[in-house]
């Protein structure tokens, strides 16, 4: 189809360097018209539910997603139409009543955890890319990320790490690297992988912007 944006979906584990692969190859496009769509922004709407139920939500289990919004935003902006994303209130575990005016862009690149695990996401995907970093270094991220960024105790993250993250990331998250087009070992630090990434979505652009 003429003029249809192209979709880059980049999965991974939790730490493993996904948002850093995103801004890097949002960086080197800065002169086109790229948007980043984060899934963490789709998680349900829990308003219905009490708190004590909210707070027994595992973020890291498909089910956690309303993929069938995303879905449907996504076929929107590849119509070339504006979009409300939600945004999530993670102290209220539910969806806030303010969204984000998204206008759409040439390239689009989801990013998130589970966004290779959904088929019907899949094949909407030019390229799938799956970051591939070490569990001990993703461990240590999420540990200072957790601690730093949002008041967690080491007990608590280790906790939720060993009874919830490591178990789904085995279950739902690593074996989705099969769909991967492109492995990128090491997240971020790995400038060839993300040089020749970004090299073969110019020339998809490029195709687009000729045809």
């Amino acid at each position: 189809m003429e003029d249809r944006p192209i979709i880059i979906g980049v999965a991974g584990g939790t730490g493993s360097g996904k948002t850093t692969v995103t801004r890097t190859i949002c960086e080197e496009f800065e002169n086109t018209s790229i948007l980043m769509v984060e899934q963490d922004a789709y998680y349900k709407d829990q308003s219905h539910l009490p708190m004590e139920e909210r707070l027994k939500t595992n973020y890291d289990h498909p089910l956690a997603f309303d993929n069938d919004l995303l879905m449907a935003h996504l076929q929107q902006l590849l119509q070339r139409q504006t979009v409300e994303k939600p945004i999530y209130d993670y102290e209220m575990h539910t969806r806030s009543s303010k969204t984000v005016e998204i206008k759409p862009k040439d390239v689009i690149i989801l990013e998130g955890i589970l966004v290779l695990e959904d088929e019907r996401l899949r094949n909407m995907m030019d390229i799938k890319v799956y970051v591939d970093t070490d569990a001990d270094i993703r461990i240590i991220r999420r540990m200072m990320r957790d601690i730093e960024e949002r008041g967690r105790t080491f007990e608590s993250v280790m906790e939720q790490y060993i009874n919830v993250v490591r178990p789904m990331h085995l279950q739902f998250v690593e074996p989705n690297k099969k769909f991967a087009d492109i492995i990128i070992p090491e997240g971020g630090q790995n400038h060839v992988a993300i040089d020749l990434l970004a090299t073969k979505i110019k020339s998809i652009v490029e195709k687009q912007t000729n045809f």
